[in-house]
């Protein structure tokens, strides 16, 4: 029980410490890219696996760089491009109908 605990605030830390970067940009900022924080998260934790087991940690990196997980990554950034250029266009059609039909430019 006490090893739970402190491991949870441990986690719980390493977070607070590591991710305000992270969450210091905007989600509608043009060009987001919306890979940049699970790809954080992920070398974060392959940084803290590293430091207690290497060996773990080479195995993580073998297994992000197979054929398999590089087609899911480029399938998924492509993905996101696609939302990406979407939600670019509904926030264009949304300030267009701000401006026309509530302001009435």
């Amino acid at each position: 029980m006490l090893q739970s605990r402190a491991l949870v605030i441990a986690l719980i830390l390493l977070l607070s410490i590591t991710l305000p970067e992270v969450q210091s940009k905007s989600l509608f900022d043009k060009g987001r890219d919306w890979l940049a924080i699970p790809e954080t998260i992920a070398s974060y934790v392959n940084e803290a696996v590293n430091k207690v087991s290497p060996k773990v940690s080479q195995f993580f990196l073998d297994t992000v760089q197979s054929p398999t997980v590089i087609a899911a990554r480029q399938r998924l950034a492509k993905e996101a491009n696609r939302v990406s250029i979407m939600i670019e266009q509904l926030f264009e059609k949304i300030k267009s109908m701000w401006y026309t039909r509530i302001l009435g430019y």
